[in-house]
């Protein structure tokens, strides 16, 4: 049996954006994301996962890292009712399943992945997200990504296939290259492929801007200006590290045994679903749960 930690904002959003609306709640909203979030959770827990865990977000605007850098995440707009309805009812939803859910207004989704990670590192937990930010977990105990919408496993070879780095050097690479979705700057001029080799040459940032003499003399086009430019922006990368890099130790108060499937009530999760307009979804749900958990015929 696997362990699953689930990064439900980058899922909630996906179905958001992309199912058409044919799901309403009684109140008359709209629940495609619902629908969406709630079918991906059942077909998790058909999987009788050992452990499973839900990271949520609502801490943008009042993340640690705004603190450090108020530009961050400046272009993302708050969520309209509409969707902070079905974000409501999508950790409601999972709540109902059985699954421990997370959120924090000081930290991020991304954040309570890498502590539940560390929590649960002996069991080699597996991140269900197609979050490349993510990848550094992979060098911090989890097994793999895995993006279940699309079918598709990272673990720290294909993610240094794909990168040109290993796990642990994800937060520099992206320090180095910036990260639009999040407003993160990256240095000027430096695209992904010099940010590969240069990692393949330094173990870290630090390493690299300890060592500029050594960078200026590297054999590729651009290696003196390359230099110049770090130097010039060092204070600009230690900062996007610091807004790249996870943070692992917030205070969850909870033992692996705890992130285990929780007691199922069938009958709520059957009332929530004809309250979110999914109870299509109903039949699907007892014989997950009747078989996951011993409970229903």
């Amino acid at each position: 049996m696997s362990s699953y930690l689930i990064d439900a904002p980058i899922y909630i959003f996906r179905y958001y954006f992309a199912l058409p609306p044919h799901w309403h709640s009684r109140s008359g909203y709209a629940t495609e994301a619902v629908y969406g979030f709630t079918n991906l959770l059942l077909d998790l827990l058909a999987c009788r996962p050992h452990h499973i865990a839900c990271a949520f977000d609502e801490s943008l605007g009042n993340c640690f890292r705004n603190a450090l850098y108020p530009d961050y995440k400046c272009s993302r707009a708050m969520p309209d009712a509409a969707l902070a309805f079905q974000l409501t009812a999508c950790r409601e939803m999972a709540e109902a399943l059985g699954i421990t859910s997370f959120s924090s207004k000081r930290y991020e989704a991304d954040d309570i992945l890498a502590t539940l990670t560390r929590k649960l590192r002996r069991y080699a937990p597996i991140i269900v997200s197609r979050d490349k930010d993510l990848g550094q977990l992979l060098a911090r105990g989890a097994s793999s990504l895995w993006d279940l919408a699309a079918d598709r496993h990272m673990d720290s070879d294909a993610l240094e296939q794909r990168f040109g780095v290993r796990p642990g050097q994800i937060a520099d690479y992206l320090a180095l290259v910036g990260d639009r979705s999040d407003d993160i700057p990256g240095i000027p001029g430096l695209g992904p492929k010099t940010a590969a080799y240069l990692l393949g040459e330094f173990e870290d940032i630090e390493s690299l801007l300890a060592q500029l003499g050594r960078v200026a003399a590297l054999p590729f086009r651009g290696a003196m200006g390359t230099a110049a430019r770090l130097e010039q922006y060092a204070d600009q990368l230690r900062l996007a590290k610091r807004l790249t890099c996870l943070e692992e130790n917030m205070a969850l108060d909870i033992n692996s045994g705890e992130l285990r499937p929780q007691p199922v009530d069938l009958y709520l999760a059957h009332a929530l679903a004809e309250e979110f307009g999914i109870s299509g979804l109903a039949g699907k749900m007892a014989r997950i749960l009747g078989r996951a958990h011993g409970e229903f015929e």
